[in-house]
């Protein structure tokens, strides 16, 4: 009768290859072929060695932050937000220097859009049509954009003019982003608001058509939150008055993308203000490639948590007490 063979014996033989494996592609800098070479087995077999490795513990990689810079940066919370709303990054941005600073808030808004630059750099493509709605945090980012990037067109992705003398910052922003990218510039020559026959004759108009059209399908689109109160800048630049505030309000409104409202889910409301809104519709924004939320305000931090989870963000760009909230109530 042939004895079998020695199952610890076969264990400890399995365990030290599942070492070599690992410490020569971990440690050592092996490709999966040099590593199959050198302990002459297939290169498939030599991948799954390196992955059993890792699955039964035996791998531990450590990361860490240099001690001078452990307060600027945040990767705990970012992974812990990428995680609970699906998104591909949150950056934090670090404003230990200037929150006790005067204008502290103007120098956070900075920090915001030098981040959100950031952003744009990294993931604009020579041929994308990048989207902004406009709002201070964009305006922030078009002011900070400097640097290699370019894109083919910029496109103002919702209305902006009113009947009241208000300084929305789109004009500007368009400028700057445009002049920054190398890019074509796109305005939507329309108001955010109109009443709806007005609205469905701009839609068929030879120059606010193909401004939305190129809006709805920007490769990149940049946006802020709103909030619902008095505080807003809708009802501020007079917009909004407070009949349709109260009307929202009475909707469970949470927050507002490009003039459009939602709830705290993220589901867009039928208020009076659909049919009057021209600006890209949010779910072209929740269908983009690359859709980066950028926002800093306490006052919006409900705001922001119905955005993500209506999906509408890809990227969040935000300081670390609005990611403290959103993990705590996520």
């Amino acid at each position: 009768m042939t004895p079998r063979p020695d199952s610890g014996v076969e264990s400890r033989h399995d365990h030290r290859l599942l070492v070599r494996a690992a410490t020569m592609y971990h440690l050592d800098g092996m490709t999966q072929a040099q590593v199959a070479e050198r302990l002459g087995v297939s290169r498939p077999t030599a991948g799954r060695l390196v992955a059993r490795a890792r699955a039964l513990g035996l791998v531990q990689v450590t990361v860490t932050v240099p001690e001078d810079l452990a307060e600027s940066f945040h990767p705990g919370e970012e992974r812990a937000l990428e995680e609970a709303f699906g998104l591909v990054e949150v950056m934090i941005i670090d404003e230990s220097d200037t929150s006790s600073s005067p204008g502290h808030a103007a120098v956070g808004r900075a920090a915001l859009g030098r981040a959100g630059a950031t952003q744009l750099r990294r993931r604009l493509q020579p041929g994308d049509t990048l989207g902004f709605t406009w709002g201070p945090e964009q305006l922030a980012v078009a002011d900070a954009l400097t640097g290699a990037a370019r894109c083919s067109r910029v496109v103002q992705m919702d209305g902006a003019m009113s009947t009241v003398p208000y300084y929305s910052g789109a004009d500007h922003a368009l400028t700057r982003f445009a002049e920054h990218l190398d890019a074509r510039a796109i305005r939507l020559t329309a108001p955010l608001y109109a009443d709806p026959a007005t609205v469905r004759a701009l839609k068929r108009d030879s120059v606010v058509s193909p401004a939305l059209t190129a809006g709805i399908h920007a490769d990149v689109m940049l946006f802020g939150v709103g909030s619902v109160s008095t505080s807003t800048t809708l009802f501020e630049g007079a917009y909004i008055d407070a009949a349709v505030l109260d009307e929202l309000r009475s909707l469970a409104a949470v927050g507002e993308i490009g003039g459009r409202f939602y709830d705290a889910d993220g589901a867009e409301l039928p208020s009076s203000l659909v049919a009057r809104t021209l600006s890209v519709p949010l779910e072209a924004i929740r269908a983009c490639r690359t859709s980066i939320l950028i926002a800093n305000d306490a006052d919006r931090h409900e705001s922001v948590r119905a955005a993500l989870r209506g999906g509408y963000a890809t990227v969040l760009v935000t300081d670390l007490a609005t990611a403290r909230w959103l993990i705590e109530h996520r």
